[in-house]
């Protein structure tokens, strides 16, 4: 039976440069990296918090950009009713033994998701949890249309809107919950501006004062795109781009 429920829950970079993005993202938001076992599909790195994997990372030539995991309980139906509803699949369901059944897709209106269901035997070590530094603490969807694109999650893995904000000329901004009923949600929905390509995730990373931040950002040769700035609910925040190219974003709690 399909099962429209899933929350994103976990992260991988795409680069060009394992080693180089390794010392950039461990300088900026405090993560360690641990190599893991190769497979047919070469190294893997973790990012980590303590013994706690927060996101992952492989080289690929020619890619550089973040990609989201969004759990579901039934990997083949997620895949048909995605293509079902517009969204392409790129990378058909693939097993990692021991580990998780993944598919990589896209959203109708372009942006790349992974879909996934887990293995029971994969190592589950208790993570912290956002605001703490090195947590994802918000998700946000840049797309060609807000409605449109909102209603694909929405059928496809029960998430609710919690509200819509007036952002002036940049448009409406939509709260979004993937379904444990934080106050202020799990992310946003916006149309795109025009100097983005394609629609795509951005995600944010928890540091502890976004201008110490902004020191290591520069220091390791990424950008500041925006920012800083405070958002509603009083935390701040920047969007950048690693030294490879790929685009990521920081919330930290004070300035």
């Amino acid at each position: 039976m399909f099962s429209p429920k899933g929350k994103f829950a976990w992260y991988e970079l795409m680069t060009s440069d394992t080693k180089a993005a390794g010392e950039f993202y461990s300088s900026v938001v405090g993560w360690t990296t641990q190599e893991m076992p190769s497979g047919e599909g070469g190294a893997y790195t973790t990012f980590n918090v303590g013994n706690a994997g927060m996101a992952g990372m492989l080289n690929l030539e020619g890619h550089t950009a973040w990609v989201g995991y969004i759990s579901v309980e039934d990997l083949d139906a997620h895949i048909e009713k995605i293509v079902e509803a517009g969204g392409k699949l790129w990378r058909p369901a693939t097993e990692v033994p021991g580990m998780l059944r993944f598919a990589v897709m896209s959203d109708p209106q372009g942006a790349a998701i992974v879909v996934f269901t887990p293995d029971p035997a994969m190592p589950t070590p208790q993570r912290p949890a956002p605001p703490a530094t090195g947590t994802i603490g918000w998700h946000e969807l840049y797309t060609t249309d807000l409605e449109a694109g909102f209603d694909f999650y929405q059928k496809m893995f029960g998430w609710t809107k919690l509200s819509d904000m007036d952002m002036g000329p940049m448009g409406i901004y939509r709260l979004f919950d993937e379904g444990d009923n934080k106050p202020m949600g799990d992310g946003g929905m916006m149309t795109k501006a025009p100097h983005i390509p394609v629609s795509c995730w951005n995600f944010y990373f928890c540091v502890e004062s976004i201008g110490a931040a902004v020191q290591r950002v520069n220091a390791g040769g990424g950008k500041v795109l925006n920012g800083p700035m405070q958002v509603p609910g009083g935390g701040w925040i920047i969007n950048g781009q690693d030294p490879l190219g790929a685009m990521f974003a920081l919330v930290a709690s004070k300035e």
